[in-house]
């Protein structure tokens, strides 16, 4: 066999393996860039795998989830895992152009066609460190509302019964209470 063919079997064989697909087996978040243990066939496996992500968003996929490595340079001692995906908890049946961001545990904000879905899963939602928030539309409660009004922990619903039920006394007697109620 020539040297020109076995560079050119070389270099097919780089090119081969220069993108896989991986299952994932572990996650280190807590590096500045996450790193990942992949499987990429059968008792192949690479440790500290370098997961690049799209700026302003990071997620932690669960161990099987399933990834697209690429080996840079076509070396197969260095892989950089570029897309991972989850087939068991990817949301389905979103139309044409809509967006969702989605968890293993059903939580999801999903920008619909038609609006903006936020589901909790049966959980909390919170919003915190803000120093205002302002709504510019109509808001219907189909649950209790609870309110907390002063820093004496007072609600407005006490308030209210504190106002409607209040009188003055004065020289003689003591006045009736407000003319309208609150």
């Amino acid at each position: 066999m020539s040297e020109e063919t076995k560079a050119l079997r070389s270099l097919g064989n780089r090119m081969r393996l220069s993108v896989a697909r991986a299952v994932l087996d572990f996650v280190n978040d807590t590096l500045k860039l996450q790193a990942v243990q992949i499987q990429l066939q059968e008792g192949v496996v690479r440790d500290k795998v370098e997961r690049f992500q799209n700026y302003g968003l990071t997620s932690v996929p669960l161990p099987g989830a399933e990834a697209v490595a690429v080996a840079v340079g076509g070396s197969t001692d260095h892989y950089l895992v570029i897309a991972v995906d989850d087939r068991n908890y990817r949301l389905q049946g979103l139309e044409g152009g809509e967006v969702a961001l989605y968890d293993d545990l059903g939580h999801k904000v999903h920008l619909t066609r038609n609006g903006i879905v936020i589901d909790g899963a049966g959980h909390a939602v919170l919003m915190q460190n803000l120093t205002k928030l302002r709504v510019e539309a109509n808001i219907e409660a189909t649950g209790q509302i609870k309110d907390l009004c002063d820093t004496t922990g007072k609600t407005m619903a006490s308030m209210r019964t504190a106002y409607n039920g209040h009188t003055h006394n004065e020289t003689g007697g003591v006045t009736n209470g407000p003319n309208t109620a609150m």
